[in-house]
């Protein structure tokens, strides 16, 4: 029951030529992170910003689990929503754990129960309490900011999780491990998610599909093989690099490509490779080792094998 539903949607701020947003219709489906992809000045955050109502739709319609959100006090509608921004904003004169405690507080939680969602999520974005609760963000690493500001947009438990470009602003090594961390997170917890983000590479790692936006409509929204494989118009195309096998390659899993066990021995020592990875990763396998081939495992059992002649034949067949 968590889907975001936008229904012909369209923003104009006063006196500009063109919408922000125009006639933006697709549904958000509950647990899903969907992350909304284009260029400077498409209205992806501004469609973002639609969903908690820091702007108002000029036409239009936006629905949460049901629900038209116009209906909503815009208060009541926040508190079931985390947000989270690209400096983190954190108060600098609180600690952390003030910060992350700002929601409960605003619920009237008990103070028992603040502290024990504080130190919970702070376990959780592997920031430990002890070491960090006392801490002002002035203290703190950019990654580490960031951290606390997903556990203060988690902190009253919403029901979804809106996010602009928030690890814009970080290098890229701490960014990597950051995009791992609401991976991981988002396995655990499931919430809806918005992520709004210019980066490409970005988009085709985190979303379980991806609104790609120009001018302020939506081109094309599909998952990332889909819009790898079967971009919708040039644009997309070019924007996503979908003559970039490599990048095909990153999405697509083992399994794609994989062979039947042989009826001979396997080669000595031939190098496995667990059945959800990716082919991106089997080719730096068998380039690093050297190996004919690859036994593919499930659980440490063994299920198939690849060889690098099938990983090119998938690569070109999802390249048509």
């Amino acid at each position: 029951m968590g889907n975001i539903l936008f229904e012909q949607v369209t923003l104009q701020f006063p006196g500009t030529e063109k919408p922000a947003v125009n006639q933006v219709t697709c549904e958000i489906q509950s647990g899903e992170l969907v992350v909304i992809l284009g260029p400077s000045g498409c209205g992806k955050t501004t469609l973002l910003k639609m969903v908690n109502r820091l702007y108002e739709p000029t036409v239009g319609r936006i629905q949460v689990a049901g629900q038209n959100i116009q209906a909503l006090r815009s208060t009541t509608l926040r508190q079931r929503m985390g947000y989270v921004i690209q400096q983190s904003g954190l108060f600098p004169h609180m600690t952390v754990a003030a910060n992350v405690a700002v929601v409960p507080k605003l619920l009237k939680w008990p103070q028992s129960k603040i502290q024990a969602r504080v130190d919970e999520l702070l376990d959780l974005v592997k920031l430990p309490p002890l070491d960090y609760r006392d801490r002002y963000p002035a203290q703190l690493s950019g990654g580490q900011q960031q951290r606390v500001g997903i556990a203060r947009a988690l902190a009253g438990n919403p029901d979804y999780l809106l996010m602009d470009e928030p690890f814009g602003a970080i290098d890229a090594i701490t960014r990597s491990a950051l995009q791992t961390e609401i991976l991981r997170l988002q396995q655990q917890l499931h919430k809806t998610i918005l992520f709004v983000s210019h980066d490409v590479d970005e988009a085709l790692r985190l979303g379980d599909r991806i609104i790609v936006m120009n001018a302020g409509r939506i081109v094309q929204f599909d998952t990332p093989f889909k819009l790898l494989t079967q971009p919708a118009d040039p644009f997309v195309h070019q924007l996503l690099g979908a003559d970039n096998m490599v990048r095909q390659l990153g999405l697509l899993p083992v399994n794609a490509a994989m062979l039947p066990l042989p009826n001979h021995d396997p080669v000595v020592d031939t190098p496995s490779i667990e059945v959800g990875t990716t082919l991106k990763d089997a080719l730096s396998l068998i380039l690093k080792t050297g190996a004919p081939e690859l036994c593919v495992v499930k659980a440490g059992h063994p299920v198939g094998q690849l060889t690098l002649e099938h990983i090119r034949a998938c690569a070109v067949e999802a390249n048509r």
